[in-house]
């Protein structure tokens, strides 16, 4: 009895596994907990593209894509448990949408040879691919996002922020720190004053930061929030009065969900943004024809063109595009994990593609090698209308001061590898 149990089971997991050819990209989503609301329509987007190329193109290089979703509650114990509970069923890449389970996976997946590519979050420093082999961060990192909005105020005083005071905004996590020391050394290089106020999560209370903001006074406020915390934080901007226009999130707080609880008040709220908004790209007729309107969109579709559907989409691209790059490379549809790290190290995003897939001017261009693992780290700015209800684009993609950003990568991944026993590698 026991024996025939045992072969019944092992034949379901069989026929539950996908086919071993299959390209398998597990989703570690996020649909329940404090940031539901947001892991839900990233979650929704990066199935939807996965789809997409599944049931307009037969897969990528003739391989159907799995993607199999385990849902993570944005708890770092449950995403180290969905890594390891899938990383065995042909599991090529991990894209978990959270700095902490991010940080836990990073020595995991160096040894188990997995890639983990972590857009716009995670460890900034893994930018560095002399140190982390298998973590790629393009397009853009949290340290480039900081920079990005300093040059943007720059630009908007003429080029001199001394004697202005910028507000530091941040979700009392390993998230909300990490630009910290980006706007340190940028505050010292251009004379403005930066003071920083933590938000513990979730994030909902927040009156006693913004009384110290009325009473500060500063000229700017930067965000790096997630979740309910954002609409509470523009709530409160607004109960005190302070200019919308003067307030800037990072990517991470900037989508219609932070937004339209505020209602006309939020109106000129700021964000960055390293993609498009809206849906006037041809990707989305496509997703339409084929997803839509025959039923097999992610949860119907709700939520297609939103900021972080968008945001999802765009991790399913570069990911699908790498796993392009490595066929190439490898000769070979069935591609392992080891191919893919070949495939992102070099992997170039031309305009040119991306108009090709269906989203000109979606993103930044992508190139990456051996040592760079984040590209180019270029933003740009979009702003919130609150009477359309719509994000606009309000800046090209710039440029992150470099001079800034570069040591401090080296030093933090160097640190890294001292603490890890790592030898970086000779690229």
């Amino acid at each position: 009895m026991k024996t025939k149990l045992t072969a019944l089971v092992a034949a379901g997991m069989m026929a539950a596994a996908p086919a071993m050819a299959d390209l398998v990209v597990p989703n570690l989503s996020y649909r329940t907990g404090p940031y539901g609301a947001n892991g839900t329509q990233y979650a929704d987007g990066f199935n939807d593209y996965f789809a997409l190329l599944n049931e307009r193109d037969g897969g990528i290089g003739g391989e159907m894509i799995q993607v199999p979703e385990c849902e993570t509650a944005y708890n770092t114990e449950k995403g180290v448990e969905c890594y390891e509970s899938t990383k065995d069923s042909g599991a090529l890449v991990y894209n978990p949408l959270s700095t902490g389970i991010t940080y836990q996976l990073i020595p995991k997946v160096s040894v188990d040879k997995k890639v983990l590519y972590t857009p716009g979050y995670g460890r900034t420093s893994a930018k560095n691919g002399k140190v982390f082999e298998w973590v790629f961060n393009a397009p853009a990192n949290y340290w480039d996002g900081a920079s990005v909005a300093i040059k943007y105020l720059l630009d908007e005083n003429g080029g001199d922020l001394s004697g202005k005071k910028v507000a530091l905004v941040f979700h009392n996590s390993a998230y909300g720190k990490e630009p910290i020391r980006t706007l340190e050394g940028l505050a010292a290089k251009h004379g403005f004053e930066l003071s920083q106020i933590p938000v513990d999560a979730p994030g909902q209370e927040q009156k006693s930061q913004w009384l110290q903001i009325r009473r500060d006074k500063p000229d700017y406020v930067i965000m790096y929030g997630w979740g309910v915390m954002n609409q509470a934080a523009i709530q409160e901007a607004a109960n005190i009065r302070f200019p919308m226009e003067n307030f800037i999130g990072i990517w991470w707080s900037g989508s219609e969900v932070d937004v339209l609880p505020v209602g006309e008040k939020a109106n000129g709220y700021k964000a960055l943004t390293f993609n498009g908004v809206g849906m006037d790209y041809p990707v989305y007729d496509d997703i339409k024809t084929h997803l839509i309107e025959t039923g097999k969109a992610s949860q119907g579709g709700e939520h297609v063109g939103s900021v972080l559907y968008s945001r999802g989409m765009y991790a399913a691209v570069v990911i699908s595009e790498a796993i392009r790059k490595a066929q190439e490379l490898a000769g070979t549809s069935a591609i392992s994990p080891e191919q893919l790290r070949e495939g992102f190290e070099q992997l170039e995003i031309t305009p040119e593609r991306l108009a090709e897939i269906g989203l000109p001017d979606f993103g930044p261009e992508i190139k990456m090698s051996c040592d760079n693992h984040g590209g180019s780290g270029m933003a740009r700015l979009q702003q919130w209308d609150a009477s359309a209800k719509q994000w606009n684009l309000i800046t090209e993609f710039t440029e992150p001061d470099q001079e800034i950003i570069a040591p401090l990568i080296q030093q933090d991944s160097e640190a890294y590898a001292a603490e890890s026993g790592i030898t970086p590698r000779d690229c």
